[in-house]
């Protein structure tokens, strides 16, 4: 979305995430591989909830990011925050790109809860579906403050980057992780400092919700409550994890047993926001069956995070990483960069 016209140069993938920034150029062919990445961590409130409250801070985080790591100064912009609103449209039948083009410019203010001069608008068409009203051209309507878009615009060239495009990040990860021949709807969960919430099929991405939280906030409430710096309390979670037994880990009985129930707490909470989502999605009309769910982001770091997801969530939830050829890169952090790095998956 948001897309200049396609050009040959190599285009880096960049997700914005309140508690890093993440690089990725990338090679496609059937598969996804990092063929470099980075990852810089960012200072609590330079992002809030996914919007540039600093845009200077941020220009220069993206700056020392690409000047350290040599990496190509064409980027799209990955963005997901609770006010973009996305919104799935039955159209009658049009094959005339031009003229769905225009059916969707007179249909979204009807759909769009903010004033349509305040607002950058675009859509993906997801093709002809079958409806119990008959064929229609399904498209998906995504709506941005334009405001919010021209403070990153100005980051970035600030920070004297050339922006190609700007797109969901939830449809960067779609791109970077949705297996090679998917019928069936799949849920999509990146978990950082938002939670980033997809649902897609083949077709493309049907439905997406980003929530603040995310693995954030579990790190705040353990270093409050325990006097840890954030990065400490990273640390401990990584090492306590959810899976082995609280007697068999070294270190501090009671930090260890801190640590856990901030965990359990934190997968708690995060599967209600995912489940919130999702039964949202299912009240749609059209909405497909869901069965089994995709997990990425710095979470994955936390043994046994997915399976304890999985068991709150009652759907089978699978670790989900990109390849990567750099022996430095964070596969972890990565994949939303990688999809991004693609216009499609080719």
């Amino acid at each position: 979305m948001f897309n200049k016209k396609q050009r040959t140069a190599t285009v880096v993938g960049l997700d914005l995430d309140p508690s890093h920034i993440a690089a990725a150029e990338v090679h496609a062919n059937g598969s996804v591989t990092v063929k470099k990445g980075a990852v810089v961590a960012l200072r609590p409130g330079v992002l809030r909830d996914g919007e540039a409250s600093d845009p200077a801070a941020l220009a220069e985080a993206l700056r020392e990011l690409f000047d350290a790591n040599d990496l190509p100064r064409r980027v799209r912009l990955g963005i997901a925050n609770q006010r973009i609103v996305v919104r799935s449209l039955d159209l009658p039948v049009i094959e005339d790109p031009k003229g769905l083009a225009a059916a969707v410019q007179q249909e979204a203010p009807d759909h769009i809860p903010m004033p349509m001069d305040e607002a950058v608008v675009d859509f993906q068409s997801l093709g002809v579906v079958d409806t119990p009203a008959g064929p229609r051209s399904r498209v998906v309507i995504v709506a941005v403050r334009r405001e919010m878009i021209e403070r990153l615009v100005s980051a970035t060239r600030e920070a004297g980057l050339e922006l190609e495009g700007i797109d969901l990040a939830a449809f960067g990860m779609v791109r970077a992780l949705a297996p090679a021949a998917s019928e069936h709807a799949i849920l999509y969960v990146n978990v950082a400092g938002l939670t980033n919430v997809a649902v897609a099929n083949g077709s493309g991405c049907l439905f997406t919700r980003a929530a603040a939280g995310g693995l954030d906030a579990v790190v705040h409430n353990l270093s409050e409550r325990r006097g840890l710096t954030q990065e400490h309390a990273r640390q401990w979670m990584q090492h306590v994890g959810l899976l082995t037994p609280l007697e068999d880990l070294e270190g501090d009985a009671e930090l260890i047993a801190a640590t856990r129930a901030a965990l359990e707490e934190g997968v708690h909470q995060l599967a209600d926001t995912v489940r919130n989502s999702l039964n949202f999605y299912r009240m749609q009309e059209g909405a497909e069956n869901v069965e089994r769910a995709m997990l990425t982001g710095p979470v994955l770091a936390i043994p046994g995070f997915a399976d304890k997801l999985s068991e709150q969530l009652k759907l089978p939830v699978e670790p989900a990483f990109v390849v990567v050829d750099d022996d430095d890169a964070d596969p972890a952090r990565l994949a939303v960069a990688a999809g991004l790095a693609l216009e499609d998956r080719v």
